[in-house]
C-alpha cells in the first residue's frame, strides 16, 4: 500500500481511492475464475457498464496527475504495479532493507500466463519498477533504458512470493540495478533473476518528456525527477 510521506493529501479521497481498488481488484480476479452461465455474465456485464458511465462522469486526461498523486514523494495511486487505486495492480508491496529494497505479492489467475503460472510480460514489468524503486533509495534516479530477464522456473499463481533489488554499479547518469524473484516458502532460490541499467535524462530531455505534465488543478507540474518508480517503505514502518 501507498502511503510514502509527502505533503497532506485527502484521507477520506484516498481511502475511497483504496476501496474502490480493492473491490475492483477482486472482481478483475472473478471475472476470470468464474463459472457462471451465460445470462448471469450478461448481467454482470450490465452493471460493469452502469458502473462506467458512473465514474466517466469527471476524467482527468493522460499527463494530468491524481490529486493524491506527489511526484517527488513518488506516491503514484494508480501505479498497474503498486498503485492502491489500480484494477491492474497486484499490488506489490515494497520495503527498505540492508541498503536494498524487498517487497512481496501474489499473482492470481488474472496474471496467469501457460497454465497455473505467471506470465513472463508481467514479470518484466514488475521487476521494472522493483529495480527502479531500489535506484531511488539509493537516491540513484533515472529512466529504464535496459531490462535482462532470466527465467530460472515459472512462478505458480496464487502463491506468496518475495523480490529484491539492489543497486550494483553508479556511474554518473547511468545506475546498475539487479534483483530477483523467489518463492516466499523458498527465498534463496531465485526463480527470476534481473538487470536494468536506468539512465537520468539531460535537462533538455526533461523539458522535452514532461513539459505537458500538470497538476490535478490544470496547472503545470513537470516531475522533478524522471520515474513513476513507487518509493518503498522506510524499514521502520509497518
Amino acid at each position: 500500500m501507498e502511503t510514502h510521506d509527502g505533503p497532506p493529501y485527502d484521507a477520506e479521497l484516498m481511502a475511497a481511492v483504496t476501496e474502490l481498488g480493492d473491490a475492483l481488484r477482486g472482481l478483475v480476479d472473478a471475472s476470470v475464475r468464474t463459472a457462471v452461465p451465460a445470462e448471469d455474465l450478461r448481467a454482470a456485464a450490465a452493471g460493469a457498464r452502469e458502473l462506467t458511465t458512473r465514474l466517466a462522469a469527471a476524467q482527468r486526461p493522460a499527463g494530468q496527475l491524481s490529486p493524491l498523486d506527489d511526484v517527488p514523494a513518488f506516491r503514484r495511486v494508480y501505479s498497474p504495479v503498486s498503485g492502491v487505486g489500480s484494477a491492474l495492480a497486484p499490488p506489490v508491496v515494497l520495503r527498505e532493507a540492508d541498503g536494498a529494497v524487498v517487497g512481496e505479492a501474489t499473482f492470481g489467475l488474472a496474471y496467469e500466463g501457460p497454465p497455473g503460472f505467471l506470465h513472463g510480460g508481467m514479470t518484466g514489468l514488475v521487476m521494472d519498477q522493483v529495480l527502479g524503486a531500489a535506484a531511488i533509495h539509493a537516491g540513484l534516479w533515472g529512466m529504464t533504458v535496459r531490462l535482462e530477464v532470466d527465467y530460472r522456473g515459472p512462478i505458480p499463481l496464487d502463491t506468496r512470493v518475495v523480490l529484491n533489488g539492489r543497486v550494483t554499479e553508479a556511474a554518473g547518469r547511468k545506475t546498475v540495478v539487479t534483483g530477483s524473484i523467489a518463492l516466499a516458502s523458498d527465498p534463496d532460490r531465485a526463480l527470476i533473476e534481473a538487470r536494468g541499467v536506468f539512465v537520468t535524462p539531460r535537462a533538455e530531455q526533461m523539458a522535452s518528456y514532461f513539459s505537458t505534465v500538470t497538476d490535478a488543478s490544470g496547472r503545470p507540474s513537470p516531475p522533478g525527477r524522471p520515474t513513476d518508480a513507487t518509493a518503498p517503505l522506510p524499514a521502520d514502518r509497518p
